[in-house]
């Protein structure tokens, strides 16, 4: 056995732990190589994701699983936690002392995601999901002076654990009635029956309070608010992709749609969640909580190729989730510097950003955009794969609601860019930036409109990935 191939599980945990460590060793401005430390270091995992993406294995009699699969997301997550560290540089100034432990919850909320990916177990993935969670719980209420973020992580811890006790409910019913948690020894062990139904409902709940998926989306908007920028960032877009990971191992291995009929119900969520997520965003002024529900229509969008259950569904959930991290981590990143200029994420102090800050400006144009599904940004490209897959599915209806809602979001992400071009303010000083947030801002760019461009490469790395559920 390759033990060798748990290497980026492994290095990541050391990481998480040698950030702790350094926090205690390095005082003062020492803080800030702790932030340095941490992106050079999960860049390597990164490196060695990438290198050794076609190469897999099973462990531990199928508990756990490398395979292209679990490498993807792994990429993903790694990805999507350099450009939040990156672009949260100057905004990490408000821990002072706390900054070390900040990136080292970050790591371990990464670990956790790259366990929810490669598991092949049930219980796996509730380890990789609880471990995810708790450190997402600390980061939501990490400025203490702040109500609004205290409240946030209240709120979260509660709702957090209610939803993960539904799905150990739902994953215990599944033990029960096949005897085994492995995912890929269930199909062949359970039949329908009124408990199995049971346990498939509770797993829906579970895992749509993951992905913020209407009705179980109550807790998004006041957490992504009160939450800190670069938590709320990691928050939308790592814990969201994680948790579609292990929904499409469960219900395309342990319950595939062949044996167990479960698309309808999700398509229905799906439906509402999209309806909802853009509506309620429409009325939105605050950005902050805009981007909240627009993240719960997203879910809904991605949602969609998972009941579509087919070549092009599953590559469009995996291609959708890959360039949601740029489009909405670029979105995310300019609210990032506008707050630590502004101390605020109203709509209004976006007021005159292409004035004061052209690039920053132009950056969030493109990424709203893509997050409308605007050609030639990428959101374009993942759209077409999850709406084609609806419709070679028989959910007409469906990529027809998706295709309605896109178009009304353009409404309330325009009204950003009309604030940033035609809003007036009386400050007329250029937002600074760091060095390593430019750098983050300028990928997230090139990467929305290089994808939507040429879509070749991530699609044809997307379709390698779900060639085990075909």
């Amino acid at each position: 056995m390759n033990y060798s191939l748990l290497a980026p599980e492994m290095l990541i945990a050391l990481t998480g732990l040698l950030l702790l460590i350094s926090g205690l060793i390095l005082a003062g401005r020492g803080q800030r190589l702790v932030g340095i430390i941490s992106v050079v270091l999960l860049v390597a995992v990164l490196l060695l994701v990438v290198v050794r993406f076609s190469e897999s294995a099973v462990f531990f009699n199928g508990v756990y699983q490398v395979d292209t699969f679990a490498n993807f997301f792994k990429a993903l997550f790694l990805i999507a936690a350099v450009l939040v560290m990156l672009s949260a540089g100057k905004y990490t100034q408000r821990f002072e002392q706390k900054q070390s432990e900040f990136y080292a919850l970050m790591v371990f909320a990464t670990l956790g995601m790259m366990v929810m990916a490669a598991a092949g177990d049930l219980i796996t993935i509730y380890i990789g999901l609880e471990l995810m969670t708790v450190s997402f719980y600390i980061l939501t209420a990490y400025l203490l002076n702040d109500e609004a973020s205290s409240e946030a992580g209240l709120k979260y811890l509660i709702l957090g654990a209610i939803s993960s006790a539904i799905l150990l409910f739902g994953m215990s019913l599944l033990f029960a009635l096949s005897g085994t948690t492995v995912i890929s020894e269930i199909a062949g062990q359970v039949s329908r029956q009124p408990a199995l139904i049971a346990g498939i409902i509770l797993m829906i709940v579970g895992f749509g309070f993951k992905i913020a998926a209407v009705p179980f989306h109550m807790w998004a908007p006041d957490i992504y608010q009160g939450a800190p920028i670069p938590v709320t960032t990691y928050l939308a877009v790592g814990s969201k992709a994680a948790a579609f990971a292990a929904l499409l191992r469960i219900f395309m291995i342990a319950l595939p749609p062949g044996q167990f009929n479960w698309s309808l119900v999700l398509a229905i969520l799906a439906a509402i969640t999209i309806i909802v997520g853009n509506l309620i965003a429409l009325n939105q002024t605050n950005v902050k909580r805009m981007l909240a529900y627009s993240s719960i229509a997203q879910a809904g969008y991605i949602l969609a190729g998972l009941v579509a259950a087919n070549a092009y569904g599953l590559k469009g959930v995996l291609f959708y989730a890959m360039l949601y991290v740029f489009c909405n981590t670029g979105a995310f990143a300019v609210a990032t510097a506008v707050e630590t200029d502004t101390g605020s994420t109203d709509r209004v102090a976006f007021n005159a950003l292409g004035k004061r800050s052209p690039m920053l400006a132009a950056i969030m144009t493109v990424c709203l955009l893509s997050l409308a599904g605007i050609p030639p940004m990428a959101g374009f490209a993942g759209k077409f794969y999850l709406f084609s897959g609806a419709i070679q599915a028989g959910y007409l209806w469906l990529a027809f609601i998706g295709l309605l809602m896109s178009m009304i979001s353009v409404y309330y992400y325009l009204l950003v860019a009309k604030a940033m071009y035609i809003g007036e303010s009386d400050r007329e000083d250029i937002i600074d930036i760091k060095l390593p947030a430019r750098f983050a801002l300028w990928v997230c760019l090139l990467a929305t409109i290089l994808i939507g461009v040429y879509p070749a490469p991530l699609s044809n790395l997307a379709q390698t990935a779900i060639q085990m559920f075909l």
